[in-house]
């Protein structure tokens, strides 16, 4: 199977495109843009998705679900929100269709023409502060802490399975507070959970920064964000938290009432991540013969597959296979024991490397007599004969393990591509020859970091928030700067 991937070294884009297809995450639609999850690659979403929510839930967030369409009048109330998104939307324009008189088959009914467009939500910032309007009136309604598990549309006109598509799935949070501070604070958090689930559960190393007013989420005062690198050099934003200030609170007129009777608009942050995710966890870990999964987010963490000629000692193969697989269960592993007779043990191995389950177990006749398996990890292909009894604990232990080597490999590389530039010209040396994030001063203009980006195709991915002070100058300008900030050539 692993012949069938593309190399890293030869095409990175079809070695990543090679995995998602046939590591059976996903696959390609009839709709232009759109995708198709399949099974295994949802069941490594919920995991994802399960896990998250538990953490906002912990947080004191609740889920609630709101309209996918939103009146277009109301994306015009927030003239910064409108002008971002403007580009992507979706319109629904008509609520009928009819067979064409002329025999065209069906067509868009002419009669049916909605009095307001409606627009699919790219977000849902609006339809969201519309509706707390209502909900809002004292000091007594706050915090209002509401996450919403959805999807959302952004008309992308040049897309990538899970990284970039038309339609995705994600969970956006939408909170309201009574002051500046408390919304500070819940947006730092929100980074702060994002962070952890990155590090913790996916294994994946970021940066926590606070993005430059060019790149900071439409309506937002301030956009923090966190960012992780791939094995190709390029970062990838995994995830963001923004304060939104009072902007939708004055645009939607969301007031409360104080302790002492006096009305104050609200005080906002919406943050989000979504499924592409698992586009950055595809290309952060897995290798040129298929998916590696953090065990802690693996659909599957254990498959036991039996090695057996004919029927010689099958049934007491089978038995002390499915024996081992309940002990695995009731220690809390996802376990699958793969008696499946229409594959060679050989093309079993395969799949399950492709697929990126953590740890393999063998079982033969020989292990029976010997007591005894074979155990292999995913991370490493490491081999090792571990004894049957006491098998669960080992397993747990080397599970640990994994998801700790996982994070540190991924954790060395980010580090050994984190260099300093201080002029133009290594600047450009470090992007084409070595890739990933470059410290570097900038002037604080948007017009050199817009000037940087066509010069060099890399954007300012963040700025840190554990930055020291330093002063330099700006590498294209040569002008005073106060710190370095993050650059890298993204997706």
């Amino acid at each position: 199977m692993s012949k069938e991937i593309t190399s890293r070294a030869q095409d990175y884009s079809q070695w990543y495109n090679d995995l998602v297809i046939k590591g059976g995450l996903a696959d390609h639609s009839e709709v232009r843009g759109c995708m198709v999850i399949k099974p295994y690659g949802f069941a490594l979403w919920e995991r994802m998705r399960d896990q998250l929510d538990r953490m906002f839930k912990d947080t004191g967030h609740v889920n609630a679900y709101f309209p996918l369409f939103i009146p277009k009048s109301f994306l015009s109330r927030e003239a910064a929100h409108v002008e971002g998104f403007a580009k992507e939307c979706a319109v629904v324009t008509h609520y009928r269709l009819m067979n064409d008189p002329n025999g065209g088959g069906v067509v868009v009914d002419p009669a049916a023409k909605l009095e307001e467009e409606l627009i699919i939500r790219p977000t849902s910032e609006t339809i969201i502060w519309n509706t707390y309007r209502g909900w809002i009136k004292s000091y007594r309604d706050l915090p209002l802490l509401i996450n919403q598990w959805a999807n959302v549309v952004r008309w992308e006109m040049r897309t990538r399975l899970f990284l970039r598509t038309a339609e995705f799935l994600w969970q956006e949070g939408h909170t309201a507070h009574a002051t500046s501070e408390e919304a500070v604070a819940e947006t730092r958090q929100m980074l702060d959970v994002y962070a952890e689930f990155a590090e913790e559960y996916m294994a994946l190393p970021v940066i926590k920064g606070v993005k430059t007013e060019s790149e900071r989420f439409a309506g937002a005062v301030d956009t923090y964000c966190i960012e992780a690198l791939m094995q190709d050099g390029k970062a990838l934003q995994a995830g963001t938290s923004h304060f939104l200030g009072q902007n939708f609170a004055k645009a939607f007129d969301v007031k409360f009432s104080d302790k002492s009777n006096q009305l104050h608009y609200v005080w906002a942050t919406s943050w989000g991540v979504s499924t592409r995710l698992i586009g950055g966890l595809v290309m952060a870990h897995s290798d040129d013969d298929g998916l590696i999964l953090p065990p802690r987010i693996a659909p599957l963490q254990v498959v036991i597959v039996p090695i057996y000629k004919g029927d010689e000692r099958k049934t007491e193969l089978d038995a002390k296979g499915r024996e081992l697989a309940a002990s695995l269960k009731g220690a809390g592993i996802s376990v699958k024991y793969d008696d499946n007779d229409n594959n060679r043990p050989g093309f079993k191995f395969a799949e399950y490397e492709l697929k990126g389950v953590p740890v393999r177990i063998a079982i033969g006749l020989r292990d029976l007599d010997s007591g005894a398996v074979e155990i292999a990890r995913r991370d490493t292909k490491s081999k090792t004969s571990v004894p049957m009894h006491g098998l669960a604990d080992y397993v747990r232990e080397l599970l640990a393990d994994i998801q700790v080597s996982m994070f540190e490999k991924a954790r060395a590389y980010r580090d050994s591509h984190i260099t300093r530039a201080d002029t133009m010209e290594e600047f450009e040396k470090l992007l084409d020859e070595k890739g990933g994030f470059v410290l570097a001063h900038w002037d604080g203009t948007p017009s050199t970091e817009e000037a940087i980006k066509d010069k060099t195709k890399a954007t300012i991915r963040c700025i840190p928030l554990d930055n020291p002070a330093e002063e330099g100058m700006c590498i294209l300008t040569g002008k005073p700067s106060k710190q370095r900030v993050l650059f890298a050539r993204a997706y």
